[in-house]
């Protein structure tokens, strides 16, 4: 083959237009070939309404992540993280009335479980009953827990059950 054949075959591989197969925004791998709404709620923290929500204040149309421009998913981005600055109601956001600040934030990803987590830490130092509970492993919100439960916490005591009787001998049942 030609020196010239080979250059143009190279400058038409160089020109095939690239899709983008995976997006990532707040610490998630998105499937591009997803639409927006259903991409977002794959983000720990974003769930459908918030994410029907975020496309509305965005003003864009729900297509495949892939046919967006690199500054559509930067806006994206910046409304998953400063939501009030996009005009997204504060119902939704999933941390209102922070017991820190006081103020209203959504969290995703990493930021979630941490603060999560944190919460969690808080209520078992103040020992208070919903912090007792999560200490030793029960169930914190009213549930059952005498029949129920026992296989997060192993099994306790001994097996309760029907005792049979014992046969006499020469009989069958």
């Amino acid at each position: 083959m030609p020196k010239k054949e080979k250059e143009i075959k190279k400058q038409a591989v160089a020109k095939k237009p690239e899709f983008k197969k995976i997006i990532r925004i707040a610490d998630t791998d998105l499937d591009a070939s997803k639409k927006i709404e259903h991409a977002l709620i794959s983000i720990k923290g974003v769930s459908w309404s918030y994410a029907h929500a975020v496309r509305k204040a965005l003003g864009l149309d729900n297509v495949a992540l892939e046919s967006l421009s690199e500054e559509d998913i930067e806006r994206i981005k910046q409304a998953l993280k400063e939501p009030q600055k996009f005009g997204i109601p504060s119902w939704l956001y999933n941390r209102r009335k922070d017991i820190v600040t006081g103020k209203d934030y959504h969290l995703v990803s990493s930021d979630l479980v941490l603060s999560h987590n944190l919460d969690l830490k808080r209520l078992k130092s103040i020992k208070c009953y919903r912090g007792i509970r999560h200490m030793f492993n029960y169930k914190v919100r009213g549930q059952r827990t005498r029949s129920r439960g026992a296989n997060v916490r192993g099994r306790v005591g001994a097996t309760v059950g029907v005792v049979r009787r014992k046969q006499k001998p020469g009989k069958k049942w």
